[in-house]
């Protein structure tokens, strides 16, 4: 099953000059939101790890069956004041501005090997924070796995350059 027949692109929003990848369409197939969610445990297997977390909020609808399957501990990588606990904070840059996600501080600890997941991956600076967010609660990010990947706009090859290992199910040209 080829997955990009499954995404919608949507152009100008969510503003002009931009080519937006809409997921909605292949989560609301069954059949090619099965074959997303087993694709990414196939990518995952060849990863270490003991906790999945996932980046708010399109993340979670991947990572959530994911962590179901495999039985393992889900975390939420959550916007600013949305966690009700102590929690960690990383600020990070994004295309139009500033954004910032947090962890809940007991959430990871350092015996914790933690695959990320997220719908798509473009700049990379979210992944980043995610990332920062993992090592800042002592724990290991074991690998990335993305939806999808805007490949000419950098942020898997940046994180690659980062010494993170990185898997993409779909690949777009950004816009």
């Amino acid at each position: 099953m080829n997955l990009k027949n499954y995404i919608r692109s949507i152009p100008d929003y969510p503003k002009k000059g931009i080519l937006f990848r809409d997921i909605t369409t292949l989560i609301k197939n069954e059949n090619a939101f099965q074959e997303t969610i087993n694709q990414i445990i196939d990518r995952s297997k060849k990863y270490n790890f003991t906790k999945i977390a996932a980046i708010e909020s399109r993340g979670f609808v991947f990572a959530s069956a994911v962590s179901y399957i495999l039985k393992k501990p889900f975390i939420m990588l959550r916007k600013k004041n949305k966690l009700p606990a102590d929690v960690h904070s990383v600020d990070f840059e994004l295309e139009y501005g500033t954004a910032t996600i947090e962890v809940h501080k007991d959430s990871i600890n350092e015996e914790d090997k933690v695959l990320i997941i997220d719908d798509l991956i473009a700049t990379g600076g979210t992944a980043e924070a995610a990332a920062k967010l993992v090592e800042i609660s002592k724990g290991k990010v074991a690998a990335f796995v993305f939806v999808i990947n805007l490949f000419d706009l950098g942020g898997s090859d940046n994180l690659v350059k980062s010494n993170y290992k990185v898997e993409n199910l779909i690949e777009f040209p950004g816009h």
